[in-house]
């Protein structure tokens, strides 16, 4: 993101694989109706750049490991260092599940539906005991922000920044309230994995998937980005913030928030290893442009 297009810049010569091109463009980042962080709202200039056109999938990501015998955070012993005091018999690595209450419930303790459950991970996505069969073409989850990086420089990209995610995201809708527009549900169509009911203990969704759903699944924005709303403990490169002159922090950071369809990222400040398993989650990469050429992964 930047104010200005960078000397050279260009539109590129054709199409790469799986991604779709995002032009250069200014928006309006942020929003004074939601969440706190998310103010204000300023206007933010965006040099045009390639991004993979739906979150990286479990395939994609098992081919990742496969080809570099990568070991998540997830999945890594945990070092009793880092925990002192800690009983060491309950230091055993895993990840957040999302566990639906029985009644409603409190929503400032998160912890009434987000439990650290050992063996959790991408292979095991809902614990123990669980498996990814038929599940290929949904988004990989339980991938910290180390992993994403990983992954991204493997596939020769790179993870977006908060605004850059934005404004892919948005596509091209300036000020919407949803990635679509204003209507959370036009024409009574369901847009996005959102939750419905009463969040988090009554589900009303219906069909076969309750948590994630295949990439695609719902309709493109404007960019032709699918399933740019989501529920994830994601990554985004550093939260830069240049628009506000924050200083980079140099390391990529999470979020989490339950799929509304909108088109902000709500940092999580602290740390939390691996990813949720709610409804929708996972990890995007892009291409960004160089001055007189393109960088183009595999």
């Amino acid at each position: 993101m930047s104010e200005t297009p960078a000397p050279g810049y260009r539109a590129p010569s054709g199409p790469v694989r799986n991604m779709v091109w995002v032009p250069g463009g200014s928006f309006l980042m942020g929003s004074e109706d939601f969440y706190p962080e998310e103010r204000p709202v300023r206007r933010v200039e965006a040099d045009g750049f390639w991004m993979d056109e739906h979150l990286v999938t479990v395939a994609e990501f098992r081919r990742f490991v496969k080809a570099t015998g990568y070991v998540t955070v997830a999945e890594r012993p945990l070092d009793p260092g880092h925990y002192p005091g800690a009983d060491p018999d309950l230091l055993h690595p895993g990840s957040l599940v999302f566990h639906q209450p029985s009644r409603p419930v409190d929503l400032r303790d998160v912890t009434q539906w987000w439990r650290y459950t050992p063996g959790a991970s991408w292979r095991h996505p809902a614990g123990p005991g669980s498996t990814l069969d038929g599940l290929d073409r949904h988004p990989v989850t339980h991938v910290a922000a180390e992993d994403a990086d990983a992954y991204a420089a493997w596939a020769g990209k790179e993870l977006p920044t908060e605004a850059e995610w934005e404004f892919a995201a948005r596509g091209g809708l300036d000020g919407a309230a949803f990635t679509w527009g204003d209507d959370p549900a036009p024409r009574g169509r369901v847009m996005a994995n959102t939750w419905q009911g009463e969040f988090p203990w009554q589900n009303l969704k219906t069909g076969r998937w309750r948590r994630t759903t295949p990439v695609k699944t719902f309709p493109a924005n404007g960019f032709g980005r699918t399933g740019p709303a989501l529920n994830q403990l994601g990554t985004l490169a550093a939260l830069r913030r240049r628009d506000r002159q924050h200083q980079a922090r140099g390391q990529a950071a999470g979020g989490s928030f339950i799929p509304s369809g909108r088109c902000r990222f709500a940092p999580v400040h602290g740390e939390m290893a691996g990813g949720g398993d709610g409804p929708d989650g996972g990890v995007q990469v892009m291409l960004r442009g160089l001055p007189g050429g393109w960088v183009v992964g595999r």
